[in-house]
């Protein structure tokens, strides 16, 4: 609520707000940036990150007045839609905005408004081919400094990349062996970054069915002459790249290898976020600590809840509590390291 309020107060000051014609046009305030996740890169460009916007009726499509602007909204139940450039793929009345620009950026104008709904759909898994992305001590596409074993994701579109320091798009990622890995997306790549592949409807490579990279088809079936959307020579199939603790620790991983991921922003239900600083969260067979470890979920990672359970007491970053949730078949974590689960059904 404190950060909504401090919005209402931002547009009070730099924009005038008016409905006409079912549209509203907003003025988003280049002195309102969040810099603590905006995000300069090497490139020169810089993706400039502004706070949540709430209205007062639900919209699901926009206009810029400058280029690369995208938005996504927060659903009902706190999640948000995948960030786009065209039309949120449910209505939203909290969206926020983001812009990826080189140089230096004015006040620009947002007209957002209630249009037909699109029919996109997410696939619930794909088998993709994961890649390990090491680069310790680089910045990821959100601006996080990737440390030595870190927990996170990359996946080809920006459609999909959680702010810097949350897991509002998370996969969860599964090896052969059984074991998986929850680990938020805080990088783009590999190969491209306008492919969506999950997606029904993608922003580049539409000729391709659902769920296959488009570095896959490069690779195995020379699509697009073998390379990638710069024309780069595709090297491998990947689909998704993976921290290093995520690949080594969380799926006990050796080389790369043919995983399968789940997208869990596209799915429906309870959910929780992990809270680990510094750490991981163990994923296990049973509800006490003697139980075998079958995963990891990193910090700030989202876990989707089939439901709740009592076992161990545990005394965890969200307090002591005997609940333990089952957040995959035969998996899971101690609710005393996740926050905001609500309606989670007993097991």
């Amino acid at each position: 609520m404190r950060q909504f309020a401090a919005v209402a107060v931002l547009l009070a000051a730099f924009a005038t707000p008016a409905w006409a014609s079912d549209k509203l046009t907003l003025v988003v305030a280049a002195l309102s940036v969040d810099r603590s996740s905006s995000v300069d890169y090497a490139d020169g460009t810089r993706l400039a990150m502004y706070p949540p916007v709430r209205l007062a009726a639900p919209v699901n499509t926009f206009s810029a007045s400058v280029a690369g602007v995208d938005i996504r909204g927060q659903l009902p139940d706190g999640n948000w839609t995948e960030w786009t450039s065209g039309v949120l793929t449910s209505s939203a009345s909290v969206i926020q905005p983001r812009l990826l620009h080189s140089g230096q950026v004015s006040d620009f104008r947002l007209t957002v408004w209630q249009g037909p709904a699109p029919e996109m759909r997410s696939g619930p898994s794909y088998r993709v081919f994961a890649t390990r992305e090491g680069l310790v001590g680089g910045k990821t596409a959100n601006g996080h400094i990737i440390k030595s074993r870190d927990h996170f994701a990359a996946l080809p579109s920006r459609r999909g990349l959680s702010p810097k320091g949350s897991g509002s798009y998370t996969v969860k990622v599964c090896a052969a062996s059984g074991r998986c890995a929850w680990a938020p997306v805080w990088d783009v790549g590999p190969w491209n970054t306008r492919d969506d592949y999950w997606n029904s409807t993608r922003q580049e490579w539409q000729d391709l069915p659902t769920g296959k990279p488009q570095a896959e088809a490069a690779y195995q079936d020379n699509y697009n002459a073998g390379r990638d959307q710069f024309g780069r020579d595709v090297a491998n199939p990947a689909g998704i790249d993976l921290g290093d603790g995520t690949f080594w620790d969380g799926l006990k991983l050796t080389g790369n290898s043919w995983v399968t991921v789940t997208y869990l922003w596209t799915l429906s239900g309870p959910f929780g976020y992990v809270h680990t600083p510094g750490d991981t969260l163990n994923v296990r067979n049973g509800t006490t600590s003697e139980a075998d470890i079958v995963g990891l979920a990193g910090h700030h990672a989202q876990v989707r809840v089939e439901c709740r359970t009592v076992g161990e007491v545990v005394d965890g970053s969200q307090g002591t509590s005997d609940v333990w949730l089952r957040i995959a078949p035969g998996k899971y974590v101690a609710e005393a390291y996740v926050s905001g689960v609500s309606g989670a059904p007993a097991c």
